[in-house]
């Protein structure tokens, strides 16, 4: 069986840094991931519940904020607990074996946020594009025998 889960989206919030009786950190946070295809009346984003423990969750809770851009790997976890009333409550979530800072330190991600177009249906940054050697205006020579179908 596989259980693995990788998101990349930006903090909903401040991430919350805990301490267990035993001294362990744990950090929980919310990831917003974008959908690619929108539907009417639909959200366009799914707001994931993560979690992590120890020294991942001291850099993350040190080194994100609300709005930045992280990438998440780990496993799915449902647990449950008993709420103040005495309800069973059953929460599912990420748990993180690590949290990737997705952009350079010292970015401010409110000047830095991608825009949706839906003309394009992409997102475009602010930021100026570098060319490649795949937008050069060269003819790229390719045989039939190159090609793997």
């Amino acid at each position: 069986m596989i259980n693995r889960v990788i998101l990349v989206g930006r903090l909903t919030k401040d991430p919350i840094l805990r301490k267990t009786q035993s001294g362990a950190s744990v950090t929980s946070f919310t990831v917003a991931c974008d959908r690619r295809i929108k539907a009417e009346g639909q959200p366009t984003a799914d707001f994931i519940n993560c979690v992590c423990w120890n020294k991942v969750a001291d850099n993350t809770a040190q080194y994100t904020h609300k709005g930045s851009l992280v990438g998440v790997e780990g496993r799915i976890q449902t647990r449950s607990f008993d709420n103040q009333s005495g309800k069973r409550v059953y929460v599912t979530e990420v748990v993180a074996d690590a949290v990737q800072f997705l952009e350079p330190k010292g970015t401010n991600s409110a000047t830095n946020t991608p825009s949706y177009d839906a003309g394009n249906q992409g997102y475009q940054s602010d930021q100026v594009l570098q060319s490649n050697d795949f937008t050069s205006s060269d003819n790229l020579d390719i045989a039939s025998d190159d090609l793997p179908f």
